[in-house]
């Protein structure tokens, strides 16, 4: 191959790839690779067409400058091992250290870039200091591909001002959560069934206001449930809860009885005495949950009953863990939920983020599920309807 999505000839030429490497790390140890082992196609094909790939992208939120708590020296390691070669690996985003890496690289190598957020060019809201930085990097190649889903909704450097820079293309990974992503807007299989877990309401009013109109079910879990049982006039105790969301929830239960949406809450929850207190973990009815205790995970009968309503589900998005699933006494709900979507007849999304980071760390086997997203904010803000700026600059 020495063409690519576009671009024409690319060997010989130095290709500026936006990946998302963002991975956690715990005292320089990564431990979660999904995001580096989803880049590897779109740089291995890259290189394997003969262009010298320079790799930008972020880890973490520095303030605008070095730190070393957030070098990405661990990824270029990790990101070597898994292309079975040596990544080069630039001290600087776009300085004397990147200059020489970039102009040391033969056709078919690779180089990674230090954290492109160490400049607060990044992203900076001004127009000029953004474009400013977007000069210097796009002064480091000939051609630009985005292939970082998990910031296409920022309309930041690496991401928007340098594809106005430079020749551009959508990487495969990018592509591949694009379609995915069509498939649950336009026209989804039904039934099309949407579950929501994580903490806030708040987080996921835009995607419930927009799927109340195209899904057939909503399953809701995870911290926001508090503000919906809080809603109905149940007790949450010291629940996680949005006081000043509760009108709109109530609008939103309105709007799905007119539409004809199912919305389904937890008939039971795990609770206890406080935050990671596992030795008093107890279930619950939903509606009978003691003042003086806490919702951490949906209860077993929820689980159950959640697995039901996606037994028959031909299209499935799923964002938002159903508990904190990294103690062990708060993860069944969200391992009930994962199982089920495993068994889904049609497409079944895991939307990024922490459901992501679930799926691996309940140990299934991704090939299991039809699709997990490398970008939770991106894939929620696709699915309000929002525009996301690193889309559409590539669609000229």
């Amino acid at each position: 191959m020495t063409e690519f999505n576009g671009l024409g000839e690319v060997s010989g030429k130095r290709v500026l790839v936006r990946s998302d490497l963002n991975v956690p790390l715990d005292s320089g140890r990564i431990t979660d690779d999904g995001r580096i082992r989803a880049s590897v196609p779109t740089i291995r094909a890259l290189a394997d067409a003969g262009a010298r790939v320079i790799v930008t992208a972020h880890l973490g939120r520095p303030k605008g400058e070095p730190d070393p708590a957030y070098s990405l020296a661990p990824v270029a390691a990790r990101l070597g091992e898994l292309l079975g070669a040596p990544v080069a690996f630039a001290t600087d985003t776009v300085g004397a250290s990147a200059q020489e890496t970039v102009a040391a690289l033969r056709d078919g190598q690779v180089a990674l870039l230090e954290n492109v957020r160490f400049n607060a060019g990044e992203t900076s809201k001004d127009d000029v200091e953004r474009g400013a930085f977007a000069d210097r990097l796009a002064g480091l190649a000939d051609a630009f591909v985005s292939d970082g889903f998990g910031v296409v909704h920022r309309k930041q450097a690496s991401v928007y001002d340098v594809a106005q820079r430079l020749p551009h293309a959508m990487g495969g990974l990018v592509a591949a959560e694009v379609a995915v992503l069509r498939r649950l807007t336009v026209d989804p299989e039904r039934p099309y069934v949407v579950v929501l877990g994580g903490s806030k309401v708040s987080d996921k009013l835009g995607v419930i206001d927009n799927l109340l109109g195209k899904a057939d079910r909503l399953l809701i879990g995870g911290g926001m449930v508090f503000t919906f049982l809080k809603a109905d006039g149940h007790e949450v105790g010291k629940s996680l809860l949005e006081e000043d969301q509760l009108d709109t929830v109530r609008a939103y239960q309105a709007r799905a009885k007119e539409l004809g949406v199912e919305i389904v809450l937890p008939t039971d929850i795990v609770v206890a005495d406080s935050f990671g207190d596992e030795a008093s973990a107890r279930v619950v009815a939903a509606d009978a949950i003691p003042a003086d205790t806490l919702g951490l995970d949906i209860g077993p009968a929820s689980g159950k009953a959640f697995a039901a309503a996606l037994a028959d589900a031909r299209t499935v998005f799923w964002n938002g863990p159903m508990g904190v699933f990294e103690q062990p006494a708060f993860a069944e709900g969200t391992r009930a939920v994962a199982e089920a979507l495993t068994g889904v007849a049609g497409l079944s999304v895991v939307g990024g983020g922490d459901s992501a980071a679930a799926v691996r760390t309940l140990g299934f086997d991704e090939a299991a599920f039809g699709h997990i997203s490398t970008g939770g904010g991106a894939s929620l803000e696709y699915l309000e309807g929002k525009e996301l700026p690193g889309i559409t600059v590539l669609e000229d």
